[in-house]
């Protein structure tokens, strides 16, 4: 059986797109809100949100070292808008209080594109996405000021950064849970694939 369990962070934000995105991609897709329900998950989803709250209410949920732990140890996360903020090792303007889980060497910027009312859609090509452009959701998005040399870009939207991965972590600056296009789940499913050894099968 080869159906990978991958868990949406359920704190808070736009859980429940991605739960039925994921499971449209062929993963059992399951709410993680404790460190029990993470340690059962072979991948994990950070949603958009409000990237300050869902940090604090990781720490007040005894979440925050077991996701920073278990990132560091190779589990497969997928951070969209707020998500990847979270898996930023660093952040320009952080809010007073608020901590990244880490995992990928970039430097980003939060709510960089614009307030609420300045939200857009746009076609966004995606390195390892086959067909048309994926239509990205641009909601009080951050973008990716630079990255390391162990990070991969894997697209840009007006001249900023807006996808990239490193490893097994992939963030996105949109919401692609919000269009009914699949296929940047898709491209994080096939990746937690190809994380599992034959004796997790």
């Amino acid at each position: 059986m080869n159906t990978p369990v991958v868990g949406v962070l359920a704190l808070q934000g736009d859980v429940r797109e991605h739960l039925i995105a994921l499971a449209a991609a062929d993963a059992v897709a399951r709410p993680v809100r404790r460190p029990e329900e993470l340690a059962e998950v072979d991948a994990l989803v950070l949603p958009g949100g409000e990237s300050t709250t869902i940090s604090k209410l990781a720490v007040l949920f005894g979440l925050m070292e077991p996701l920073r732990a278990r990132v560091r140890a190779g589990l497969p996360v997928y951070g969209t808008c707020a998500g990847l903020i979270l898996l930023a090792d660093k952040i320009l303007d952080p809010r007073s209080g608020q901590e990244t889980i880490g995992g990928i060497d970039m430097i980003v910027r939060r709510n960089a594109f614009g307030r609420q009312n300045e939200s857009f859609e746009a076609a966004v090509d995606v390195k390892g996405v086959e067909g048309a452009p994926v239509e990205g959701v641009f909601i009080r998005a951050p973008w990716v000021e630079s990255v390391g040399a162990a990070a991969e870009v894997l697209a840009e939207h007006d001249g900023h950064i807006v996808a990239v991965r490193q490893g097994n972590v992939l963030a996105t600056s949109f919401h692609p849970e919000l269009t009914g296009d699949h296929r940047m789940h898709a491209l994080f499913v096939d990746m937690v694939r190809a994380n599992r050894t034959p004796e997790s099968l």
